[in-house]
């Protein structure tokens, strides 16, 4: 490997539906630019294929306002980290065609990043210019999103070990499918974190499941929103119309006590006491300020993301690009997108 004194990174990330692209050097971010699809807002979810589409047509305009911001001209990038998954495989590919064709034509490194592992690092950002963060290592993680809800003990930048996942739902999903249900736009979550605000988070009591060791469960919990909705309904065609703030706010306190009750059985286990949120679901102002407020009476350290790092964005994938790039893992031009990819593969 060559050495740099200054490592300048070019970071892609399309797993789902956001097109993003960032420049970092070394850790620090000279730019982010991320284009959220609004396409899916209609459709009450994201629909892969028009996904992809969006991504196609949007990655060379990110890629070149991120350079643009960050100062840097192409030539001056010294690597390309790009996310290789897990996702959708429509637009996974869109992205690491992108990112083969520019490493292909201008002959830079290539490194593909776990998405998931981008989350992990993502309260580490800091832009150019800012104290760089120190990291405290071991940490406990609670990553929660649409599609992801586990706790994860990570050791070092590239040393993680899952001890805690969801056997059917994620905390993101059971709140966008719950405010489907009360009629909320897509995405729900962040409605309901609105209307949860001014509601009565005790007004609604809905089952919590009992699942052993760390690991959750929330298909049961959407079970018995939605029966508590049918129920009331047939006595009363305006209860979700009536009773939506309260309902919201119930629905997110019993998911933040979920998600909490289970940390604290793993701050317990492992003695860690750092501990870090992340992933869309962190941005939730509810598990914010649960976290704050448990952590100030456990005397934990906590780390809470930026707002605009909880959502996927391309910052992430070249801090982690980084760390891959300093313990040799590179990948060839044959490197393929991947759906499905373990947490701990690279």
């Amino acid at each position: 490997m060559f050495t740099i004194m200054s490592l300048k990174i070019l970071g892609i990330e399309s797993s789902c539906d956001d097109t993003s692209a960032a420049v970092l050097e070394d850790t620090m971010m000279c730019s982010n630019v991320i284009n959220t699809q609004k396409i899916h807002e209609k459709y009450g979810g994201v629909v892969p294929e028009l996904a992809s589409r969006a991504h196609q047509q949007n990655i060379v305009l990110v890629v070149k306002e991120a350079l643009e911001q960050s100062g840097y001209k192409l030539e001056e990038i010294d690597l390309i980290a790009f996310t290789k998954g897990p996702g959708l495989l429509g637009s996974l590919m869109v992205g690491t065609s992108f990112a083969k064709g520019l490493s292909l034509s201008t002959g830079k490194p290539l490194v593909g990043v776990n998405h998931l592992h981008g989350h992990l690092l993502a309260h580490m950002l800091r832009k150019k210019g800012e104290e760089p963060f120190k990291a405290k290592f071991p940490y406990l993680c609670l990553l929660v999103s649409g599609g992801h809800t586990q706790i994860v003990l990570v050791k070092d930048y590239l040393d993680f070990e899952i001890i805690g996942k969801t056997i059917d739902d994620a905390a993101g999903e059971a709140f966008d499918k719950c405010a489907k249900v009360l009629g909320l736009p897509y995405p729900g979550g962040p409605v309901i974190d609105k209307l949860a605000q001014v509601g009565d988070a005790q007004a609604f009591d809905f089952n919590k499941p009992k699942i052993k060791d760390l690991d959750f469960s929330f298909s049961g919990l959407k079970t018995s929103f939605l029966y508590t909705i049918r129920d009331n309904l047939k006595h009363n065609p305006s209860f979700i119309e009536v009773n939506r703030d309260d309902l919201a706010a119930s629905l997110q306190r019993t998911i933040i006590e979920i998600l909490l009750e289970k940390l604290i059985k793993a701050v317990k286990l492992t003695g860690v006491r750092e501990i870090v949120i992340s992933g869309g679901v962190s941005a939730n102002s509810g598990l914010r300020q649960g976290l704050t407020d448990l952590a100030q009476k456990e005397s934990w350290n906590i780390h809470l993301p930026g707002l605009q790092y909880t959502t996927d964005n391309a910052a992430m994938i070249g801090l982690v690009g980084h760390f891959m790039y300093l313990s040799g893992k590179l990948c060839d031009l044959d490197v393929l997108p991947q759906a499905r990819l373990n947490f701990t593969d690279f």
